[in-house]
């Protein structure tokens, strides 16, 4: 395999505070041919500090949108503008271990590819060291959509460790023989419809044990706060994959699980939304004529209310968490 055969699409928003960091870490890796971020119409100076990178080898592309057009539709843009025969996601905020792709591209016989992902609080950044991550070999394993909707589907005893997190290395060619891109009407979940139609089409998706992924814990993250519009987007999203034929028995019942947790978010997000409108009254009203979905909002406002995360001590907060291990 040529020695530079990767590129890495960066979707950014606001985000000159990390980007430069993002585009780093990516061009760094002697495997990327490319590296193309799309500014989404940012407010601040994204363009200028994923610029500011650039190590002179030609690799770095910045494309930008006018108007704010979500994730989805600035992943597809990276897609269109780049040419290298593996993509791989990297978010604004986060960074790439060193030597990730060349222990990624050692693997042989899959479509898509992903390693562990470390989770950082971005306190603990500046005093990070890439070794203290570990890897897992329990993770060596070829997924398939049962086991990837299933490692999505939130449990009461499990930490939360959704699959969808995951960003892989993904075959160009795979890609543009099934026709799939990502649903631009999402700005929720994308990744994780993504990764569905892939294997719904048959694609090998093996999951490596590996780490090479850092995410940056914020705690005013955008992804943290999910808007009505975009959770029934989300849901809508998953009845289009309901309809395709290929899906087991088993497969299916999965997938109406984890739409059914979506419509539960829906429905919790939207009475709140109510409430905040016309009062309480007016949000149990609306609600009157479904009691079992209105016990559910009730249950999910109570833990939210009553439940605290733990204080992390100065130690903990140099610990990393990960997806999966």
């Amino acid at each position: 395999m040529p020695s530079q055969t990767v590129c890495v699409i960066i979707a950014a928003y606001n985000g000159e505070r990390t980007i430069a960091r993002a585009v780093a870490s990516a061009l760094r890796e002697p495997e990327v041919c490319e590296v193309v971020v799309v500014d989404d119409a940012s407010s601040d100076g994204t363009s200028i500090c994923a610029a500011s990178a650039d190590d002179g080898s030609g690799r770095l592309k910045i494309l930008r949108h006018d108007v704010n057009r979500g994730p989805s539709a600035a992943r597809n843009l990276a897609l269109r503008s780049s040419r290298g025969t593996l993509v791989s996601i990297l978010d604004a905020d986060d960074f790439i271990v060193p030597g990730r792709f060349a222990r990624l591209l050692a693997v042989s016989g899959w479509d898509v590819i992903a390693d562990n992902i470390a989770f950082v609080p971005e306190p603990a950044v500046p005093g990070f060291a890439f070794h203290q991550l570990r890897d897992f070999a329990s993770g060596d394993h070829r997924m398939s959509l049962a086991d990837f909707i299933g490692g999505n589907i939130p449990r009461a005893d499990v930490p939360r460790g959704e699959l969808g997190f995951l960003k892989p290395v993904i075959r160009r060619d795979m890609l543009e023989r099934a026709g799939i891109g990502y649903d631009e009407t999402l700005r929720l979940g994308e990744d994780f419809i993504l990764y569905c139609r892939i294997l719904a089409a048959g694609g090998s998706f093996r999951l490596v044990g590996q780490c090479g992924y850092v995410a940056v814990e914020r705690p005013h993250s955008l992804s943290g706060r999910h808007r009505t519009a975009d959770l029934a987007a989300l849901a809508a999203a998953h009845e289009g994959l309901l309809r395709e034929p290929a899906l087991s028995a088993a497969e299916r019942r999965l997938l109406l699980q984890h739409r059914d947790h979506v419509l539960r978010k829906l429905g919790h997000r939207d009475f709140l939304d109510r409430k905040h409108e016309g009062g309480l009254a007016h949000a149990l009203w609306n609600y009157a004529a479904r009691p079992k979905m209105l016990f559910g909002i009730a249950c999910d406002i109570a833990r939210d209310k009553f439940s605290r995360r733990p204080m992390r001590t100065p130690k903990a907060e140099q610990i990393p968490r990960y997806l999966f291990g």
